[in-house]
């Protein structure tokens, strides 16, 4: 049995070029994985304060926000699974590429490519269904936040506190110093 060298060495190529592929799905794995361990500790964090607090009001709000942390995780969940099979898919094609390249017969070598290539594209809209998720997770994120006091100042207690004392006569003025480390031009009053 003689081994064609530039026949393997072109298997190898082909299915070389998925791997790419795979990095990037490694890459968003990594990503989704971070924000769901932070949804765990969030959720975390805020049942162990509603259950310390007696504070009906902070416990309804904080079942709200549980209930919007879960909904988040199973999404972020669902991304992370449809990653790995899109990973598990992209490996296979990797497999049919070379085992395609490498058989004998013309018949063989084409079934071989169309599973390749219904692996690849079944993989690409795992990938494809994996960003949707990870895009209403991202959406969902912020969905509970509420930015009604940012637009009205003098709503937020501490606000309307210091621009009372900054207004008042005869009122010493503030010292702005910025914090160390922070890049976001955020300048607190002391």
């Amino acid at each position: 049995m003689s081994i064609d060298v530039s026949n393997i060495t072109h298997s190898i190529q082909l299915a070389v070029a998925p791997v790419f592929f795979l990095t990037g799905v490694a890459g968003m794995i990594g990503a989704v994985a971070g924000r769901l361990a932070r949804i765990i500790d969030r959720g975390r964090v805020l049942e162990d304060r509603m259950m310390a607090s007696k504070d009906e009001e902070y416990v309804q709000r904080s079942l709200l926000e549980l209930s919007f942390l879960r909904r988040r995780g199973r999404l972020a969940n669902l991304c992370i699974g449809l990653l790995t099979l899109c990973g598990a898919l992209i490996a296979l094609t990797i497999i049919l590429l070379f085992v395609g390249q490498t058989t004998k017969s013309e018949f063989d070598a084409n079934s071989w490519s169309l599973a390749a290539m219904f692996s690849f594209g079944m993989g690409v809209v795992s990938f494809v269904s994996a960003l949707c998720c990870f895009m209403v997770e991202t959406m969902m994120a912020t969905q509970l936040l509420n930015f009604h006091p940012l637009r009205q100042p003098g709503t937020i207690p501490c606000m309307a506190t210091a621009q009372a004392s900054a207004t008042a006569p005869g009122a010493a003025p503030r010292k702005v110093v910025a914090e160390p480390g922070r890049q976001d031009g955020f300048m607190p009053q002391v």
